[in-house]
């Protein structure tokens, strides 16, 4: 219950709304039927509430075994006092408690346990007590061996205390943090040769504000032997700091002795472990941040608007092998592939242009969607001139993961026949019809929308996309009629046999309403109950199946209806959306016997049946003309697509062969922490010319007009 209570406390939310969570996760319950079905339960609390819960019980649940572990360890060799098992129990990391078990641990063989085993313990004690009278030659002899073997073994001894010492390592760790610089050079005779570290070659910042991405881009450097990475800090404070704090008696014989075996506890003991500590809670808090990164950009890209009900054309650039041509009707069905070269070595322009127009007009080609891969420019500067007088515009479409998903078993299941040049222009195409529908075929991590992602925790990485895709796939659902596996797999509740059963019963007949899928073998209460909300029917009998309203639901909205004397025929009529838009649902709440959030929902439900949020977004920005670095001038307004939003500003498409960068400074007047907090994936931008380097061709732009 303790465990409980932290939590709540840690995130500023009811002991029983925990409860709650913990409760129906526990019962099988997935993050989204949670965050969507159960609001009364929980408070509302959304899905990332409902992980951090689920992650964060987690981590304490194993902090609070590891202390009753080491209690139980301390106290087994009859050590253990009140007070310790106090300060055991309070600790909130499980470094803090790994530095009060230190002492007791059985230690492998050591220099100070060496000492022990000839007897110097008592030495060490002595030496401890700051004595007046004597000398060192009186106090260290009766050993068995030379004064100064004897003084050197006691210092070991001596030495190992301190280290074992927790509040001496707590302290130790906090001044380094506070008041120390991570610092950086060039390793001699290392190699950097497009100078991708430059800046790291002299460098230096505190370690309490380095930039995120800059621990990761020192861990690279120093990974790849190009950088040395250390800590820098006064050394003397911290010995100055242990003298205070230990040295008893500053005139007694043996104070010389004790500083030096404080330096040697800090140079083989101490600042070592401790470095390696905070570097890696430096990289671990890095890693995270970046993470987070990824999974606002995945998820604002997995949300971008579908162009829908329009015949696509995707083209999936390429010099020698050809640039493929993949025509889509609406529903992403293929009409015609070809290949066309237009570029070098062949140069066919004039042949590749009458056969671009001839697939536009004989199909009705409404949206071209070009790859925005290798020869993507030349392309678009191919299509923008073949189009001309015809009613068809084009959009740069990012193809990060078409050619993972190309050569795929699922993209050769789907198309055998092809090529992984042609499956990639068909995917192509689809990103642009149905982004999120397409997008769920490829591995998240190869979408590369984040920053430094190859440098972060893989696995954890990974864990934060899935649960990022699961996320909008379900807050957005799909057409159980029309949906592909992929998608399938990331619908709540369902596993592989449910989803082969799924596909197999709509190859021979299309689904006619939600219950009929309880047919399907592994369909269990359970499983109807987690995934139902998420799949619509919307050609059902009953127009409640293609709403986000669960099935448990449908007694109360059918109560509703009737409380309004409304038909659930008329959902679409106008008179039933103003009825129901002037209720007052919390006395409407009361009168029904049910809660203020599941009728809230049911009525933006009926008002707006199976809403989806993308169609509330930005349009795709469709161009039909190429611009080129040579038009641009210093001020210049322009509209462009953010690309990839990065710690330190954003990657716009404004249509040049490398995108423009937004750095955070010139993201508004006041000041900016973070670009997330002003732009996002997919959006489109008013934006300005800033800078113009035509040497590098690279253009810095910003959302402040001059």
């Amino acid at each position: 219950m303790e465990i409980i209570e932290n939590l709540a406390n840690k995130m500023n939310i009811k002991k029983s709304q925990v409860e709650s969570v913990l409760s129906l996760l526990s019962e099988g319950a997935t993050i989204p039927f949670i965050a969507r079905y159960r609001k009364e339960v929980t408070g509302a609390l959304d899905e990332e509430q409902i992980r951090t819960i689920e992650t964060e019980y987690q981590y304490l649940c194993n902090l609070e075994k590891r202390k009753e572990d080491v209690i139980r360890l301390i106290a087994e060799k009859d050590l253990l006092t009140e007070e310790l098992e106090k300060e055991i129990r309070n600790c909130e990391k499980l470094t803090e408690v790994e530095d009060l078990y230190r002492p007791f641990k059985e230690k492998k063989k050591t220099k100070a346990s060496e000492a022990i085993k000839q007897g110097l313990e008592p030495l060490a004690k002595k030496m401890m007590s700051f004595p007046m009278n004597g000398n060192i030659e009186s106090l260290a002899s009766g050993y068995n061996m030379e004064v100064e073997k004897a003084v050197e073994g006691a210092c070991y001894i001596i030495s190992e205390w301190y280290s074992d010492n927790a509040y001496y390592r707590k302290w130790i760790r906090s001044f380094v943090y506070n008041n120390g610089k991570i610092t950086s050079k060039i390793k001699k005779n290392a190699t950097d040769e497009k100078k991708t570290y430059d800046m790291y070659y002299e460098f230096e910042d505190r370690i309490k504000y380095i930039k995120h991405y800059r621990v990761l881009a020192l861990n690279r450097g120093e990974e790849e032997g190009i950088l040395s990475v250390g800590l820098d800090y006064d050394k003397d404070k911290i010995i100055e700091y242990l003298q205070t704090k230990t040295i008893k008696n500053p005139n007694s014989f043996v104070v010389s002795y004790i500083i030096d075996a404080i330096k040697d506890a800090l140079k083989r003991l101490i600042l070592p472990s401790i470095e390696r500590e905070i570097r890696s809670e430096l990289t671990e808090t890095a890693e995270n941040l970046a993470i987070e990164t990824f999974k606002s950009n995945l998820e604002n890209l997995l949300i971008t608007k579908p162009i829908k009900n329009s015949v696509v054309l995707g083209f999936d650039p390429a010099f020698r092998t050809g640039c493929k041509l993949a025509v889509l009707n609406p529903f992403g069905e293929v009409l015609e592939i070809s290949t066309i070269y237009p570029h070098e070595p062949k140069n066919e322009k004039v042949k590749s242009c009458e056969i671009l127009r001839n697939l536009i007009q004989k199909y009705n080609v409404n949206v071209i969607a070009i790859g925005n891969g290798t020869a993507s420019r030349e392309s678009e500067s191919f299509v923008a001139e073949s189009i001309k007088g015809l009613p068809v515009k084009y959009n740069i479409v990012s193809e990060a993961g078409a050619s993972v998903y190309s050569a795929s078993k699922l993209a050769i299941s789907e198309f055998p026949d092809l090529t992984v040049e042609k499956r990639s222009a068909i995917s192509i195409g689809r990103r642009i019809q149905d982004p999120l529908s397409e997008l769920v075929k490829i591995d998240p991590k190869s979408i590369g929308v984040g920053e430094y992602q190859h440098d972060v925790n893989q696995k954890n990485l990974g864990s934060a996309l899935t649960f990022t895709v699961e996320k909008i796939v379900n807050d957005i659902g799909v057409n159980i009629n029309t949906a592909s596996s992929s998608i399938l797999n990331y619908i709540s509740g369902l596993n592989k046999k449910v989803i082969e059963g799924i596909m197999e019963y709509k190859s021979k007949t299309p689904f006619q309403s939600r219950e009929e899928i309880k047919k399907i073998k592994g369909v269990s209460d359970k499983v109807f109950e987690q995934c139902i909300g998420f799949l619509r029917v919307p050609d059902s009998t009953n127009p409640l199946d293609r709403t986000k309203i669960h099935p448990e639901s449908y007694e109360i909205a059918n109560r509703l209806l009737k409380e309004c004397n409304l038909n659930i025929s008329d959902i679409d009529k106008e008179e039933f959306k103003e009825t129901l838009s002037n209720l007052k649902s919390e006395e409407m709440a009361k009168k029904l016997n049910t809660d203020h959030y599941t009728l809230t929902d049911i009525i933006s439900e009926l008002i707006h049946p199976g809403l989806d949020r993308r169609d509330e977004l930005d349009n795709v920005l469709l161009k039909s003309d190429i611009l080129e670095i040579k038009d641009l001038k210093e001020g210049m307004e322009l509209e462009g697509t953010i690309r990839n939003v990065v710690s330190f500003g954003a990657f716009v498409d404004i249509g040049l062969h490398n995108d423009g960068l937004i750095h955070i400074s010139k993201m508004s007047k006041q000041f900016v922490s973070d670009p997330k907090q002003v732009v996002h994936v997919g959006q489109i931008v008013k934006c300005y010319v800033d800078q113009i380097d035509l040497g590098k061709e690279k253009v810095n732009l910003s959302l402040i007009k001059e």
